[in-house]
């Protein structure tokens, strides 16, 4: 847990360090709303879309929170960040260390920890859950948290889920969704729909709640 892979890289020093002062940035001159159950009591898997991630980052900061990080050149960044701001990471990904990576996300759910994922991230497709985080979730015996966020104010990159990054000033409405429980015997196929009907009906419920603040 927590591996730094490139470790003498400036670079990856200072975009890090930029990164986490815009986020805090953005935290403090962003009016957040959060509706629901923002912090599950005992060890959880928070799942929400790839493209609102960095509501996961803000919202869940200094709390120890398991993240699971590719090992690539870019994941260093992220690692960094997350580290930054008080999460705990796990290096692997779908492509690299996958299987290495559910092994070891399942045993710090285990040990108390709670984990945090984007299911269809890192590549794709968009708004299609990867069995992983079920799977984690069954294994482990603790519930899968859905989250969403609606923002006033982002600019929407050109990634492959169009990546909406929080702009500052504006107003972030996040709501958390009723625990999905796995049991042992479920089919994580059936639940993975399950999860991204709920991951988009948080999404649509926290646009609307935008909308209607405005």
């Amino acid at each position: 847990m927590n591996e730094l892979l490139y470790k003498n890289s400036p670079s990856h020093w200072l975009l890090s360090l930029l990164a986490r002062l815009y986020i805090r940035f953005l935290g403090a001159t962003s009016r957040v709303r959060v509706k629901g159950e923002k912090d599950h009591k005992g060890p959880a898997v928070y799942a929400l879309w790839h493209r609102q991630e960095v509501l996961m980052i803000w919202l869940h900061r200094n709390r120890g929170l398991v993240g699971l990080v590719s090992q690539s050149k870019d994941g260093e960044y992220m690692t960094r960040i997350l580290l930054g701001m008080g999460f705990n990471v796990i290096r692997g990904s779908s492509t690299n260390g996958g299987s290495q990576a559910l092994r070891a996300l399942t045993k710090a759910a285990r040990s108390g920890y709670s984990i945090a994922v984007t299911p269809d991230g890192p590549k794709g497709p968009i708004f299609k859950v990867h069995p992983g985080v079920l799977f984690i979730a069954q294994k482990a015996g603790v519930p899968v948290i859905p989250a969403a966020c609606a923002l006033s104010n982002k600019k929407i990159l050109r990634s492959w889920d169009k990546y909406q990054f929080p702009l500052p000033f504006g107003r972030i409405e996040a709501v958390y969704g009723e625990p999905l429980h796995v049991g042992e015997n479920d089919d994580l196929a059936a639940k993975a729909a399950e999860l991204e009907a709920r991951l988009n009906a948080l999404t649509v419920e926290a646009e609307k709640l935008l909308a209607e603040g405005a």
